[in-house]
């Protein structure tokens, strides 16, 4: 886009204001906002979770459980990484949400309205999903149905944890065309670990956002009892890395010999992973992989 956004109405000013905790400290946003445009999947997968009516939305890959957004009935505004500005002005909205992908974005954003950046870290990735989630709840008067969701999931972790900590070491990576990449605690996946129980089986990777590049030989040589696989193509609609895994090296892994490699969901884990109903889902889907340990 070149040039000046047009002049434009200003949203409709709620009556009430409230104050949440963001990724930049504590915001005050309006109240109940009517119009919302969310840059950002977890917030898109929480406010569909808690039944909050979205405007405007990204163009791209999305999780299967939120494929309706990419429906006409849902303004495109741009993509994560690149929103189009004059899309989220004709919106007028009351409230635009950034985060992860797109966090970079928040103050070009809040040119237009005010933008809350909802960014979780991945040091205390539940805490901080689950601050995120309440702050939502605050802004939009959903305190009681997040409660109750928010309840829900500790319950499913707790009984999770307890199941992990008899099940042996794991490892999670991820695999993108013929490349992998480890997760270890403190890292973006570190969840697995720090939340979920799974003792690591390197404690050593790298925490960068985009792990540490790893090789066959460095899976068989740490042999997991636990070997996750998130496959990054298939969350973005191409690729797969069953095919790339099945070799010699992996094959002799203890992961591989007790039937203990598990395919995450990729789009659940890859794009959405800290909102409210992914976060559900990743926990069901490690307590069923467990229940069925050899």
């Amino acid at each position: 886009m070149s040039g000046l956004l047009p002049a434009l109405p200003l949203p409709a000013a709620a009556q009430d204001t409230v104050t949440v905790a963001t990724a930049r400290g504590e915001v005050s946003v309006p109240a109940r906002p009517r119009t919302v445009v969310v840059f950002d999947l977890p917030s898109i997968d929480t406010l569909d979770a808690l039944g909050v009516e979205i405007a405007g939305v990204p163009q791209g890959p999305i999780p299967t459980f939120l494929e309706k957004y990419a429906g006409e009935r849902y303004a495109k505004v741009g993509t994560l990484f690149e929103p189009d500005l004059e899309a989220v002005a004709a919106l007028i909205p009351d409230l635009i949400i950034a985060g992860g992908r797109s966090q970079e974005k928040t103050e070009t954003l809040s040119a237009i309205a005010p933008t809350i950046d909802m960014t979780v870290p991945a040091t205390d990735f539940v805490g901080g999903a689950v601050a995120r989630v309440e702050a939502l709840a605050t802004i939009f008067g959903k305190e009681a149905e997040a409660r109750t969701r928010i309840d829900a999931l500790r319950s499913s972790i707790a009984a999770l944890k307890a199941e992990s900590a008899t099940v042996g070491t794991g490892l999670i990576v991820l695999t993108t065309g013929n490349r992998m990449s480890a997760f270890g605690p403190g890292s973006r996946f570190g969840v697995l670990h720090s939340e979920f129980g799974i003792a690591p089986a390197d404690t050593g990777l790298d925490t960068a956002n985009h792990g540490e590049a790893v090789s066959f030989e460095y899976i068989a040589k740490t042999d997991p009892d636990w070997l996750f696989v998130i496959d990054r193509d298939a969350a973005i609609g191409r690729g797969s890395a069953a095919a790339m895994l099945k070799n010699e090296l992996v094959e002799n892994t203890r992961a591989w010999k007790a039937d203990q490699v598990v395919y995450l969901d990729p789009a659940n884990w890859y794009l959405s992973s800290s909102g409210l109903q992914a976060m559900q889902k990743n926990v069901d889907e490690l307590a069923t992989a467990l229940a069925r340990r050899s």
